[in-house]
């Protein structure tokens, strides 16, 4: 039975149980960090062997650039060439940049708002009475709070299992203001899912009342499968392109979860002319960014096969973990009514929905016990979840016994809080 179908004796009992657990998990003075999704000791030992002399002999790219010294702004050819068929374009369509596809995603909003989007007749945005911007939910906390400090109006658009509701998308777009959206197509943060290709085109396709309508596509984790390897998925770029739209993406990626988080690669794609409008700006920005960064990564990686391979080692180390996560809130949880979890294919995070207004007090009561989890309402806009029910899970950091504890807490406060929430009907 589900505790809705539960009288209220019962459920003052169940109540009375769980209390118990929970103030002996407390008296344990545990102290576990789950906010964030940062690959583990033994994912990074995987990248260790980068370090070695071996991948910089020479310090020279195939192009015979001396990548100690300046120059290169778009990147070396290997690094283009290893970021390209990541990515799914042309090496002319691609800018590498250094460890952070955030900070370029960052620096495109900002050029945006000063300088515009390059299309005839649109101006710089920071010139426009108002800036409405899509943000797809669940999402990710980091792309809502850069459109939000921006000034930027946000607005939340429902995920749907395969992407965002089309529908109200497509009326939203019909309002000139609306400048654009975030998205990410292949495990998204956190709900794990993959767009399909009917809604990329879609995306691609649709009439839109601003001219400079952007969007800006972070696909994070293209390559980041758990189980059989990456999600066959539409490039987003090349359908924009077939649809007559080749200005309207900017596609984001990097190696952030591939080798080293605070030292990898990143790139950023785009139409030719998106390209030019980006290093004419680049340009005058910086001289070049990290090229033997990018010459290491090239020659540790090799090409998307060395990808692939790598990716496969993240995959053995961090599947356990997603999988203990789905066996422990099966056990304690499947068929009480209380809560829902997606089980992703690959990403970084396990997203959990509660009861209506159960998340805060969720959260709040794990950190009591010392487990810390995003807080709620971090995955959407303003970090405001009408429902109170979305709690972002980052299993890849923890070892697996800390995990299981974390957890097998979570599920104790779950149960708390929706049994409250129950008796205050």
């Amino acid at each position: 039975m589900t505790y809705k179908e539960l009288d209220r004796e019962t459920l003052k009992k169940i109540l009375k149980e769980e209390y118990k657990k929970y103030n002996n998990y407390k008296n344990l003075e545990l102290s576990y960090d789950m906010t964030r999704g940062k690959p583990c000791k033994l994912q990074l030992d995987l990248s260790n062997e980068m370090e070695s002399r071996k991948y910089l002999q020479g310090f020279h790219s195939i192009s015979d650039q001396e990548v100690r010294n300046y120059g290169v702004l778009d990147g070396i050819p290997e690094a283009k060439k290893l970021m390209s068929e990541m990515l799914g374009v042309g090496t002319d369509e691609i800018v590498v940049g250094g460890n952070s596809s955030l900070n370029l995603m960052y620096d495109m909003l900002v050029r945006f708002m000063l300088f515009g989007t390059g299309t005839e007749g649109c101006k710089p945005w920071s010139k426009e009475e108002k800036i409405k911007w899509i943000c797809p939910v669940p999402g990710y906390d980091r792309h809502f709070l850069i459109t939000e400090k921006l000034g930027f109006e946000l607005i939340a658009v429902p995920l749907l299992g395969d992407g965002p509701d089309m529908d109200m998308i497509k009326d939203l777009v019909k309002d000139p203001a609306v400048k654009g959206m975030w998205m990410i197509p292949k495990y998204s943060n956190p709900t794990g899912e993959v767009y399909s290709d009917a809604k990329i085109r879609e995306l691609a396709s649709m009439e839109t009342a601003a001219n400079d309508f952007r969007i800006l596509c972070d696909d994070a984790y293209t390559v980041h499968f758990l189980r059989k390897g990456p999600a066959k998925q539409l490039n987003v770029l090349e359908a924009c392109k077939e649809a007559g739209n080749p200005d309207r993406v900017f596609l984001f990626g990097s190696t952030s979860k591939v080798t080293f988080p605070g030292a990898g690669i990143s790139a950023v794609c785009g139409s030719e002319k998106n390209i030019r409008f980006l290093l004419s700006y680049l340009t005058v920005q910086t001289i070049c960014y990290d090229k033997i960064n990018q010459l290491r990564h090239a020659r540790f990686l090799g090409d998307y096969n060395g990808i692939i391979a790598h990716m496969k080692k993240h995959a053995e180390i961090i599947l356990p973990k997603f999988e203990a996560v789905d066996k422990i809130l099966t056990r304690e949880l499947e068929g009480l009514g209380i809560l829902s979890w997606t089980k992703p294919d690959g990403g970084y995070f396990i997203s959990i929905n509660t009861l209506p207004g159960c998340a805060s007090a969720v959260v709040a009561k794990a950190k009591e016990c010392g487990v810390k989890f995003t807080p709620a309402g971090s995955t959407f806009p303003y970090k405001k979840d009408p429902q109170d029910s979305n709690i972002r899970i980052a299993p890849t950091l923890p070892p697996i016994q800390e995990l299981e504890a974390a957890i097998k807490i979570l599920c104790v406060c779950v149960k708390i809080c929706s049994i409250e929430k129950l008796l205050e009907a």
